[in-house]
């Protein structure tokens, strides 16, 4: 069946505490997605943030955002009192996430909850179940702010690589507990959200960045699983070639995966990953997979990415895997450079591709984005995280001629609803349409490749989704039938 649906990250929803939350304004959105006549609705990673605030650089690939975290149930779970949170209420810029204090006063209200938190059986139980990251990442995140938030690969030799002494756990205990704290809010709140959303026939997307970040529990505790030397430093480290939009390439400076070594224990770390996403949404996006295929490795300590190389990844061995462990739907992210290779392992994956018609508009070439070549087993968007609006790609376009007779409009304002429309009636058997290109609103979520601090922080009004920004979207769902 046709379907469609919405994405916006959760920390771009309304609230009055400086950043979207998985409380009532997230419940309001789903009730938003169902009266629009939408089916799905696709969020960023909701990994904790950390360089340069992106999601897909987080010290874990298994934990929450704690900032997140909604403080007004943490009232109603007798956590916190009205009096603690007053005083932060409606004092931020209610269309940009300022990360910095945000982190700082949720920081402090936590630790506060934490003081009044007792251990149920609920919590014992999320503690059981969760033991094979949970463990390790509170323990990491406790060994960190012990040494001053550095990374673990500048701490001291005996704290560099698993176990650590007891006498070391026992003196941080109370901050390993902390941290699980966080994590026991985090899941539950989400558990109630998710539950919601099913409830009401809203399927979630999540999103599956390819690589860990260095600074990571996941690479701390799994050392073994990554390429690095005998001092814990990266062999190679991931990115993508220069092309014609970088004559650098990009450097990303992850950690390469040891898939030789994966592959001994029947690629046991992603099958727990995949599973975990399964816990937390209908369908995952899983980033960058064409790194599956081959891998581009650069030297470590280069300062571009000139000199790296493709070399081999798992292919569908690893896919099989996940398979016969998982029954989670899956997008892959297929964009980039492909080969022939690329296309052979989505085919036989069986996973629907992305076709991103802001990439399509090239009037002397025909490629696979132009709606005209989508096939029906592929997601459609008009853009990603990582575009522009439609209204500011459009200004900046050169071929401007080209796309308003494409899209047959002959007026410049009228093309991001074209836009919108060519994307409902694709062929492609679902559709994800960014709420800025939905109700023609101005804000990017991120520019590839920057460090600016509007990166990230994109958030709408709570008076945006009304009655009459539901009709105009349902409506042109229904012309296309994807209701």
């Amino acid at each position: 069946m046709r379907k469609s649906g919405i994405l916006m990250h959760i920390s771009s929803l309304a609230s009055p505490y400086g950043i979207g939350t998985i409380g009532k304004e997230a419940f309001n959105f789903i009730d938003f997605l169902k009266k629009s006549g939408q089916s799905y609705w696709q969020i960023l990673p909701i990994n904790p943030t950390a360089f340069g605030n992106s999601p897909y650089q987080s010290p874990s690939v298994f934990a929450g955002n704690t900032l997140l975290i909604d403080l007004d149930l943490l009232v109603k779970d007798d956590l916190l009192t009205q009096d603690d949170i007053l005083s932060l209420k409606y004092g931020y810029d209610p269309k940009k996430v300022d990360f910095d204090t945000v982190r700082d006063t949720r920081e402090l209200l936590l630790r506060r909850a934490f003081l009044n938190f007792q251990k149920t059986e609920e919590y014992t139980c999320f503690e059981r179940e969760n033991a094979y990251w949970l463990d390790s990442y509170a323990l990491f995140m406790a060994i960190k702010e012990d040494n001053d938030f550095k990374p673990w690969y500048e701490w001291d030799e005996n704290l560099r690589h698993l176990p650590i002494s007891y006498a070391y756990r026992d003196r941080l205990s109370n901050s390993i507990d902390f941290y699980k704290f966080g994590q026991y809010l985090f899941y539950s709140q989400w558990k109630a959200l998710k539950t919601y959303a099913k409830k009401n026939d809203i399927k979630i997307i999540g999103d599956l960045p390819i690589y860990a970040a260095l600074d990571s529990s996941d690479v701390w505790a799994n050392q073994s699983l990554f390429m690095l030397d005998a001092d814990a430093n990266p062999v190679k480290v991931a990115g993508c070639p220069p092309d014609a939009f970088s004559e650098d390439g990009q450097l990303w400076g992850n950690p390469l995966y040891d898939w030789d070594a994966m592959k001994k224990d029947g690629y046991d770390w992603w099958i727990k990953r995949v599973n975990n996403c399964s816990t937390l949404f209908d369908m995952v996006r899983i980033d960058h997979f064409r790194g599956f295929e081959a891998f581009y490795a650069i030297p470590y300590g280069d300062i571009n990415a000139k000199e790296g190389r493709w070399i081999k990844g798992p292919g569908i061995d690893l896919f099989s895997r996940i398979k016969s462990h998982s029954n989670i739907d899956i997008i892959a992210e297929d964009l980039g450079f492909l080969t022939e290779e690329v296309y052979e392992l989505l085919d036989a994956c069986g996973f629907p591709g992305m076709k991103v018609l802001q990439f399509g508009f090239d009037p002397y070439n025909d490629n696979a984005y132009l709606l005209h070549n989508h096939p029906q087993n592929s997601v459609v968007y008009t853009g990603t995280h990582d575009n522009d609006t439609c209204r500011g790609w459009y200004e900046n376009e050169p071929n401007k001629e080209y796309i308003r007779e494409y899209l047959n409009v002959k007026e410049d304002k009228d093309v991001p609803e074209a836009m919108v429309r060519a994307a409902l009636s694709s062929r492609a058997k679902l559709s994800i349409i960014p709420i800025q290109d939905f109700l023609d609103i101005p804000g990017r979520m991120n520019t590839p490749s920057t460090l600016s601090p509007d990166n990230w922080s994109f958030r709408i009004t709570k008076e945006i989704l009304n009655d009459s920004s539901a009709e105009k979207i349902r409506h042109l769902t229904q012309i296309y039938k994807r209701i």
